[in-house]
């Protein structure tokens, strides 16, 4: 059997095809040109095109007559009197919408679904018509197109990930050792390497990569459960024959590219999956916002700074500025999605026993416009990783004030490993520490706590004599660079080679 079931790829570039025969749009849209019209501008401005196809309404109603092809196949070879003629009117007229017509059908019976199950009969005729939809319930297309849609959905997002995850790779292994100021509480505490950053910004998103490759393998297919989920009708069209309305069920659900429906049902599959989708963009975008967050902040210090057109203008006032726009649109498309996670758990409380309505308006909304948001975000967050600007000279101009402090550590360290008390070591590099600090801010004096320690008879003995090399107080950084890298990073890229080249970045504007 040929028609659109596969996962991902064969099902995506099935909804981007040009073959399919659309007269018009709905009627509703149709009216609504004769007025301005508004559009998303995640669709339209910052989402990429695979994932909007993925979403569209077209994609989403020709799953709907796979569905309908596949349940009536699979009742076919099973035994119900459905013959092959009918099956091939069914494919024959898959990709044929006319949504003008749907909304006239729909107008009159208000009901989405019954409207499609019309307009499809009227296509395929009546030797077909009485096969479509049978023994099924709304939720039989309407939630296992869904879970087809974010699934695929997953496999873009996963796609972004691996092409971040391999700039970051190239970006920390090039800045192993490039030492810099580390921050705690956004005041400079040891130091680090921009190398050794970039790999914190990659773990988190590498364990996002991982938690969703193994979402998508837990994520089942709704199947084929009836009306409230107890394959009444189904058993009643097999003669009371469990066995085939199991086979039924497993032989739909391998069809859509599933390899395996939910155990149990209502009229709709558990809304706990759905906060598990969310909750995964959620995690996705905060790593995202954590990254741009860090990039924005050393933007202001001009230690990293974001790709910056030839011709781009920062500011409509202050010609001079550079501002990380990228990076805040992260982070303000982060926000969004983050908000959007507290509507499927509510959602989820709120089915009565076997399913109420009032999760439809809501989930239409939500998971689309989540998946649409992350993608935006991804997408910006590839065209930053690939041109993510280092200053060096800036970053050792930083350092330049603080790089005494960060021999204290050393110090106290090597006087204890002398037999000093290391309270006491610690109590006198407290004093002439804040003492240095007081005159650089009083006075505007260089940093002269190394001359201080020299002076003081305890401490003395241990304080490094000339010029401190940064290089000697970045720890294992560059080590842990190289171990993350080859332990973690290579392994996880290399099971998931497959998607190289699969992400065309939208161009961001």
């Amino acid at each position: 059997m040929d028609f659109d079931a596969s996962p991902t790829r064969g099902a995506l570039a099935a909804a981007e095809a040009t073959t399919a025969v659309v007269r018009s749009r709905p009627a509703m849209l149709q009216a609504a040109m004769t007025r301005p019209e508004y559009r998303s501008p995640l669709g339209s401005r910052y989402a990429t095109a695979a994932m909007v196809a993925n979403f569209d309404d077209r994609r989403r109603i020709r799953l709907w007559r796979r569905l309908w092809i596949a349940l009536a196949a699979a009742q076919r070879e099973l035994g119900l009197a459905i013959s092959t003629e009918q099956i091939t009117a069914m494919q024959a007229n898959a990709d044929v919408i006319d949504f003008e017509r749907v909304a006239e059908l729909e107008a009159k019976l208000r009901h989405d679904v019954m409207a499609h199950v019309h307009h499809f009969g009227e296509l395929v005729g009546p030797g077909a018509e009485k096969v479509i939809h049978l023994g099924a319930t709304s939720c039989f297309v309407a939630d296992n197109a869904d879970l087809v849609m974010m699934r695929d959905g997953l496999e873009l997002v996963m796609d972004r990930l691996f092409t971040i995850l391999e700039q970051l790779r190239s970006f920390a292994i090039r800045h192993r050792d490039l030492a810099a100021l580390a921050f705690t509480h956004y005041q400079p505490a040891q130091l680090t390497t921009i190398g050794k950053r970039a790999v914190l910004w990659a773990q988190d998103l590498a364990l996002d990569l991982e938690a969703i490759a193994a979402l998508v393998e837990r994520l089942p297919l709704r199947g084929v459960k009836g009306t409230t989920g107890t394959q009444a009708s189904f058993l009643a069209l097999f003669a009371g024959d469990h066995t085939k309305v199991r086979e039924l069920d497993r032989r739909v659900t391998a069809a859509m590219g599933f390899a395996r429906s939910i155990p149990a049902s209502g009229q709709t599959y558990t809304r706990k999956l759905d906060t598990w989708v969310v909750n995964a963009l959620v995690d996705v975008c905060s790593s995202a916002a954590k990254f741009a967050n860090d990039v924005r902040l050393a933007s202001h210090d001009r230690e990293l700074e974001e790709p910056f057109g030839s011709e781009q203008v920062g500011s409509s006032a202050m010609a001079y500025k550079r501002n990380p726009m990228r990076c805040e649109r992260i982070c303000s498309l982060a926000r969004f999605v983050q908000s959007l996670g507290v509507s499927p758990p509510a959602t989820h409380a709120n089915q009565w026993f076997e399913r109420t309505l009032d999760d439809s308006a809501n989930r239409r909304l939500v998971i689309t416009e989540a998946f649409l948001a992350t993608d935006a975000v991804l997408n910006l967050l590839a065209d930053v990783t690939v041109g993510l600007v280092v200053n060096p000279a800036i970053i050792a101009a930083n350092m330049a004030d603080d790089l005494p402090f960060m021999a204290t550590e050393n110090v106290i360290m090597a006087g204890a490993g002398a037999g000093a008390s290391r309270q006491e070591l610690h109590e006198r590099v407290r004093v002439h520490s804040h003492a240095a600090a007081r005159a650089m801010k009083d006075h505007g004096v260089d940093n002269d706590l190394l001359q201080r320690m020299r002076e003081d008879d305890l401490l003395g003995p241990h304080v490094p004599r000339g010029d401190i090399d940064p290089r000697g107080y970045v720890g294992r950084a560059p080590e842990q660079v190289d171990e993350f890298v080859a332990e973690v990073l290579d392994p996880l890229l290399l099971a998931h080679a497959h998607r190289r080249g699969r992400f065309a970045p939208r161009v961001v504007v």
